[in-house]
């Protein structure tokens, strides 16, 4: 349980992360992710618009921490997000529009975090005990 509990503190973590940089400072968002130069001035608002989502699910990630046989519903959307991120992100990379220097982060963490979230998510724990305990 300590290993599903660190993992979802560390992907809090991350999404405040996100979500603070894409918030409050959305103008330096491109540069960091390498996009900057040319991009439209309603990017700033979906950067914004995005981030407060980052910041939702970072507290939602804080709050399965704290109890996550009752919060599976964060851990669950959380792998969904995940997954649909990392797809995006291969789809991405393979209509050419975006490099590996663009997306390192988003090729890999969405990855991770999902492997470990599945790993110990609290159900699969549940039925692993369960059997252990009729051996």
């Amino acid at each position: 349980m300590r290993q599903l509990v660190f993992t979802l503190r560390a992907a809090g973590v991350i999404q405040f992360f996100f979500g603070a940089l894409f918030v409050f400072a959305p103008p330096s968002a491109p540069g960091m992710l390498h996009l900057a130069g040319g991009e439209p001035h309603w990017v700033t608002w979906l950067f914004v618009m995005m981030g407060a989502r980052f910041l939702g699910y970072g507290v939602g990630m804080f709050v399965a921490a704290r109890d996550p046989q009752h919060n599976l519903t964060w851990i669950n959307t959380m792998i969904v997000i995940q997954v649909i991120d990392w797809v995006g992100t291969v789809w991405a990379l393979t209509l050419g529009g975006l490099g590996l220097r663009n997306v390192t982060t988003a090729i890999v963490l969405p990855l991770a975090i999902v492997a470990a979230l599945v790993w110990w998510h609290p159900r699969r724990q549940r039925n692993a005990a369960a059997g252990d305990a009729r051996r």
